[in-house]
């Protein structure tokens, strides 16, 4: 099963109003071409968040090629990442316009380009744009899309199919560390950087099979999930009722626009129908303005539905607990990262490093992590459980970790600990799925970015604000100090929204028993 919106009090009125007819299922949801979903998911994540997790061996060939300090050179890969992730608000421009399919497509091609054009570098700066701007924006165009593709074909399934479509970081920082490490010893740095851009243009056949859902399907998923949702959404929250008041997300007006677009059509149809008589050229200028119309309407609704998600009356800032979600984005990516980054450093403090090099603290994290992801997502979809409460627990467990770290002196100590950071931080693949409950599948792609942007944005500042702590106190214990109390802060701003509602443990409604 799955958390529905009322375990966490919002209900972003977007579903239809449809009373308890009896639906056909669609074998395509939960099941069929949704595991295709998951697979493309998959490998998105293995070629685009694994080889940023593999960046490290690029990184070194740049620093004897060029001859810059190591902070210089390691903004190229921060860039790259942080890229990827903060250009979410804007892809989820490019969804609304284009569909999830096109976009994956483009920034496959736009990816593999970044890639190519790194090769011909000849300073840093030139990779700051080509490797860091370019291969990112490519990056984030198809990862948000591998995202809310999966979300769009689960209803029931949807934490699991999200826990082990995100399992390919876990597998992609092994495979891509081991091929670019052959293909840099090989080839050359540079090379290696032809050949994968060459392989990133799998991700343009990743993108070709997120076939997307007809809106007769939407609907039918939309309808099920109202009739187990509908009885109990009264305790909503004012802005939620506010939503409802404005309508901007209503159907009037999106009918209204849509039959002056069809106007614009039909006009043009019946001129090229009338223009049968008129020479080839004619013809031809007539379906090139068919073209521009079909596409001028179809950006235009695009960018209608994108504005009135951010700066509408009925925008997504108006969901208290969504703008509080916001804010736990902005400091929990960090808290991940930051072990992963000076984790090193500490074993070499404390005269680890031979039991570490024996088997790396980092890697007991990317480890469990990938279980962790796979078992929360099997945990959440129990019909017993609330997603909320998972995921609000493991950010709890997260965030304990963190702060007890730098109070242990022992490699087992540290390990144990690193394989609980590693479990609790699988909550990663529940981020779409909490997500979901709060806006909907609807304005999935355009919250989702908004996320993810706030993940960015803690990923880029994270880590340079934690090496910051150290040069001042020569310590890394305040790093995580401080990361962990903001990261406690953004918690307790998802806990003290008074629209969020707990689901008492076996508690499941007529309707969701009927389904």
């Amino acid at each position: 099963m799955y958390a529905s919106r009322e375990d966490i009090g919002y209900d972003f009125g977007d579903d239809s109003k449809v009373g308890s007819k009896p639906i056909k299922p669609n074998p395509n949801i939960d099941g069929g071409w949704a595991w295709m979903i998951v697979l493309s998911s998959f490998l998105v994540h293995i070629l685009i968040m694994g080889s940023q997790m593999a960046l490290g061996i690029l990184n070194m060939e740049w620093l004897e090629e060029f001859n810059q300090s190591r902070g210089l050179t390691a903004w190229v890969s921060s860039l790259s990442m942080g890229i990827t992730l903060i250009v979410g608000p804007f892809i989820g421009l490019f969804i609304s316009m284009c569909g999830c399919r096109k976009t994956a497509i483009i920034g496959g091609i736009l990816n593999a380009l970044g890639w190519i054009l790194s090769a011909y570098a000849s300073n840093v700066h030139y990779l700051f744009l080509t490797f860091g701007v370019t291969a990112g924006v490519g990056s984030g165009m198809v990862y948000l899309p591998a995202v809310v593709m999966v979300g769009q074909y689960f209803q029931k399934r949807r934490a699991l199919a999200q826990g082990l479509s995100t399992t390919g970081t876990g597998f992609g920082a092994f495979l891509m560390t081991a091929l670019l490490k052959y293909l840099c010893t090989e080839f050359g740095w540079r090379n290696t950087m032809f050949i994968q851009g060459a392989i990133s243009l799998n991700l343009c056949v990743c993108g070709a099979l997120m076939r997307p859902l007809s809106p007769k399907d939407v609907s039918e998923k939309c309808v099920v999930r109202s009739n187990s949702e509908d009885n109990h959404a009264k305790a909503l929250s004012h802005s939620a009722e506010s939503t409802k008041s404005n309508g901007v997300f209503s159907e009037e007006p999106e009918k209204k626009e849509e039959a002056t677009n069809e106007e614009v059509l039909d006009s043009v149809q019946h001129t090229e129908i009338g223009g049968k008589s008129r020479s080839r050229k004619n013809m031809y200028g007539l379906r090139v303005l068919k073209t521009v119309s079909q596409l001028t309407v179809t950006v235009r609704k695009g960018f209608a539905i994108w504005y009135s998600s951010y700066f509408g009356a009925a925008s997504l800032f108006t969901n208290r607990v969504f703008v509080a979600f916001i804010i736990w984005a902005l400091f929990a990516y960090s808290s991940f990262v930051i072990p992963f980054i000076h984790l090193p450093e500490i074993v070499k403090q404390y005269n680890l490093s031979s039991q570490n090099n024996i088997f790396p603290l980092t890697s007991i994290i990317a480890i469990v992590h990938i279980f962790g992801k796979v078992i929360l997502g099997i945990i959440s979809d129990l019909p017993c459980i609330s997603t909320w409460n998972v995921f609000l627990t493991a950010n709890f467990t997260l965030v304990t970790c963190i702060l007890s770290l730098p109070l242990l002196r022992t490699y087992v100590s540290l390990a144990v600990v690193c394989a609980l950071i590693g479990f609790s931080s699988g909550y990663f693949s529940l981020m779409p799925v909490v997500t979901e409950d709060l806006v909907g599948t609807k304005h999935l792609a355009n919250a989702y970015g908004i996320i993810i942007c706030a993940n960015g944005i803690s990923a880029l500042l994270g880590p340079p604000f934690a090496g910051w702590i150290y040069d001042i106190t020569d310590k890394y214990d305040f790093s995580f100090y401080i990361c962990g109390l903001l990261y406690m802060v953004g918690i307790i701003f998802l806990l003290i929204q008074p629209c969020i509602q707990k689901k008492q443990p076996g508690e499941k409604s007529t309707e969701e028993a009927q389904v």
